[in-house]
């Protein structure tokens, strides 16, 4: 799993953030050792999901639109398969507090999901797009400071998106364990 979002305190807890959220939420629930520092990111491994099946979370300390920087060499190094990977990352298309999976598909977009199609070869990876909302406006300067604010919604309900977030990667990860390895 790759969870997006941007290094350091400043980005703490913004909607732009909200792919590690989830990752540390996962990593929490799994019980998994605390991220290390590898591959241009933060990763954890262990036996996560439903399944307990072998996992590696990473959150890349790139910046969001040089995440393929570090998700394509973990990939490479880890031998995953492009359509068992699975990316998690806020999506301005979707209301607050929905949340979605998709597999491939247009970036609409998005910086982060650009910069991984190019380092991982292709678009065809699971996506848990995470609804947080648009500001009413197109103008890009605006949607940034949008993206890049914290969240304006009261905390149990940005917890509750997160934790829906994390539920819909263990479902992911539970259907990928049933279809067996690749």
């Amino acid at each position: 799993m790759v969870g997006l979002g941007n290094p350091g305190s400043r980005y703490e807890r913004t909607r732009h953030n909200v792919g590690f959220m989830v990752g540390l939420e996962l990593v929490s629930r799994w019980e998994l050792a605390r991220p290390r520092r590898r591959y241009a990111g933060l990763y954890a491994e262990g036996r996560g999901g439903p399944a307990r099946a072998r996992v590696g979370l990473l959150m890349p300390q790139t910046f969001m639109n040089e995440a393929g920087r570090s998700a394509g060499p973990a990939r490479g190094e880890l031998g995953v398969e492009l359509d068992r990977l699975v990316v998690v990352h806020d999506e301005i298309d979707l209301p607050f507090g929905e949340v979605r999976r998709r597999l491939g598909g247009g970036l609409a977009g998005h910086n982060g999901l650009k910069s991984l199609r190019r380092e991982l070869g292709g678009p065809d990876f699971h996506r848990i797009r995470v609804g947080v909302g648009r500001p009413d406006s197109t103008d890009p300067e605006i949607v940034a400071a949008y993206v890049l604010g914290r969240f304006s919604e009261p905390a149990e309900e940005v917890a509750a998106l997160v934790e829906r977030a994390a539920d819909e990667v263990e479902r992911t990860f539970e259907e990928a364990v049933q279809t067996g390895p690749r």
